[in-house]
């Protein structure tokens, strides 16, 4: 496989939150590397979100998609499987729906792409004061100086800084290779060849949670490492309030059964589509 990168699919999964996902929207139109498109994995939203993307997606300066699934509870495995069958990049960025960028996010991710490596990157949590202002127009939070968010630190408005310090590609990134924990869909790049060797995402998971976990550790079991996107790509996570995670623990007893058999594939995956 060689490294570089063609065409980044950049798959940003929602659920009913229009406004979150417009401003996520214009995070990724100002991005200073613009080979990529942005597929919506849309989990069963009202009408208002694909309203909302066919107005945005008439002036876009990328393909944008949107790939929508009836509402049958918390599916984000087969909407993100769904996304996937439809986009075209041989690079898959994952991403949530509630999830700022800033402008150098997909030229940094392309960057630090490498074969039979993903990339994992980390996030700041905004609260919810903040969140109302960016949502409201009221703060273009993905063009700040550093100042800016020092102040809001202070605020309690943001839950840490350091994310947002750069340091260049090094050893360091591959110090945790076979780590699962922590990786998570909300900042996520894999090969599309690796994510269809390990057959996507496992729609076995319903509900809240570890899907993404899943998927990372089958993507080791494999052969693929994790290599850190932190101090590159951070991603500034919008508040919302709190899934309801009724099936959690189901979901993580199946993460660590999965774990201990040593899976590397789903058995119902990216090959439904």
């Amino acid at each position: 496989m060689s490294d570089e990168v063609k065409l980044t699919s950049i798959i940003v999964s929602t659920y009913n939150e229009p406004q979150a996902l417009a401003v996520v929207l214009d995070s990724l139109a100002l991005q200073t590397r613009k080979q990529f498109e942005v597929i919506i994995a849309d989990d069963g939203s009202k009408v208002e979100t694909g309203e909302m993307i066919a107005e945005v997606a008439a002036g876009y300066p990328v393909r944008l998609h949107h790939v929508w699934q009836e509402d049958h509870g918390f599916r984000a495995a087969a909407a993100r499987n769904r996304a996937v069958a439809e986009s075209r990049g041989d690079y898959l960025l994952f991403l949530d729906g509630d999830c700022v960028v800033f402008q150098d996010f997909v030229e940094t991710h392309i960057n630090l792409a490498e074969a039979g490596w993903f990339v994992a990157g980390n996030r700041i949590l905004l609260d919810k004061k903040l969140t109302d202002a960016i949502i409201s127009g009221q703060e273009d939070v993905y063009e700040w100086p550093l100042l800016k968010f020092l102040k809001a630190r202070l605020l309690g408005e943001i839950n840490r800084l350091l994310p947002l310090f750069r340091l260049p590609a090094g050893f360091f990134r591959k110090l945790r290779r076979s780590r699962w924990q922590g990786a998570m869909t909300c900042n996520l790049a894999v090969w599309r060849e690796d994510f269809y060797r390990v057959n996507g995402f496992d729609e076995g998971f319903i509900g809240w949670g570890h899907e993404d976990a899943e998927f990372v550790s089958r993507l080791i079991n494999s052969g693929i490492f994790r290599k850190e996107g932190r101090f590159g790509a951070p991603v500034l996570h919008m508040w919302h309030r709190v899934q309801d995670r009724i099936n959690e623990k189901e979901n993580l007893q199946k993460l660590f059964s999965h774990i201990e058999q040593h899976l590397t594939r789903a058995e119902k995956g990216i090959d439904s589509y």
